[in-house]
């Protein structure tokens, strides 16, 4: 059994509007879907974020429990944050944001928290946003000498419109990152002059030791220092698309997961991702693409359990 996985960030209620029908409520939150798709794989997380004590707070609130997400933090007297989500044609879902976003509440016990993380996620929202951002960036830089470190840019322009500011804030946290996975759009909005494998290779020079980019039906690709410069990629696995909401979340957990689960965390972490061979990498991806493959046939932002994921892997043994 692994130590503790930290996940600080935002946690929000997604309103999902389809075509012709009424819109639907659904907890969500980049952060919240990765501690949600952690611990139903079976790894204990603590999620630090903040909701309020309305209706939607306590969706959040029962959706955390019920995947047995440990909550430090209390729900505080604010309203809870919230994203109308737009589904088009292709499941593709475009956003639009009420966000209150602060870990003030949070401070009392961050410190003691930390202490007892062995791996600690954050991104999107809350590493992008003030005033939260800020005590979110400085929880990577006390927990990285002891825990691993992974983040998600997740980048969300309307929320953060100014790509120069947005690129230094994510630079900061990948110079202390273990493992960073982003998506294609999010590399190509922060580095519009660059390629894709030229904007991996910089985060790897920059702090990474593992750079994973998502290119929707294309697959991941990962690269490390290991593989560079040609790294590894892996085909998406086919599924017949509900929506593309949690996704990459949940890819982001199962990476997480398949790490937690070869011991790798805390202080050593960053020199055993380093030595994984392209063997082990590619097991990785494809635990973690298969992941992504079934939250995107269902809707909302729903990842998979590990039965049902070692189902769909080992079909053979069901």
């Amino acid at each position: 059994m692994s130590g503790m996985l930290t996940v600080i960030g935002e946690a929000l209620v997604d309103l999902v509007q389809r075509p012709d029908q009424e819109a639907q409520a659904h907890p969500g939150g980049s952060p919240m879907n990765v501690a949600v798709g952690v611990s139903r794989l079976g790894h204990p997380v603590n999620f630090i974020g903040r909701w309020g004590q309305d209706a939607h707070g306590q969706m959040i609130e029962a959706h955390l429990r019920a995947s047995q997400v440990q909550l430090p933090v209390a729900a505080d007297g604010r309203p809870t944050s919230t994203a109308k989500a737009l589904i088009g044609p292709s499941g593709a879902a475009d956003y639009d944001f009420q966000i209150d976003w602060s870990l003030e509440a949070a401070q009392p016990q961050l410190e003691q928290i930390l202490t007892q993380t062995s791996a600690l996620h954050v991104g999107s929202i809350g590493a992008m946003v003030e005033p939260g951002a800020s005590s979110v960036l400085e929880a990577v830089k006390a927990a990285a000498p002891q825990a691993l470190i992974s983040y998600d840019p997740n980048c969300r322009p309307s929320i953060t419109p100014d790509a120069y500011q947005a690129r230094q804030q994510a630079e900061a946290i990948v110079a202390h990152s273990d493992l960073v996975k982003a998506s294609d759009e999010d590399l190509l909005w922060l580095y519009p002059n660059r390629t894709l494998e030229e904007s991996a290779q910089a985060w790897l020079e920059l702090g990474a030791s593992m750079v994973v980019v998502t290119r929707g039906e294309l697959g991941p690709w990962a690269l490390t220092r290991k593989t560079s410069p040609d790294g590894i990629a892996l085909p998406a696995y086919r599924v017949e698309v509900a929506d593309t909401v949690g996704a990459g979340d949940s890819l982001m957990a199962a990476l997480l997961a398949a790490l937690l689960d070869r011991g790798i965390e805390g202080r050593k972490a960053r020199a055993e991702i380093e030595l994984l061979s392209r063997e082990e990498l590619k097991d990785i991806l494809t635990f973690a693409t298969v992941a992504a493959g079934i939250t995107v046939s269902r809707e909302g932002a729903n990842p998979p359990g590990r039965e049902e994921l070692n189902r769909v892997l080992f079909p053979q043994e069901g």
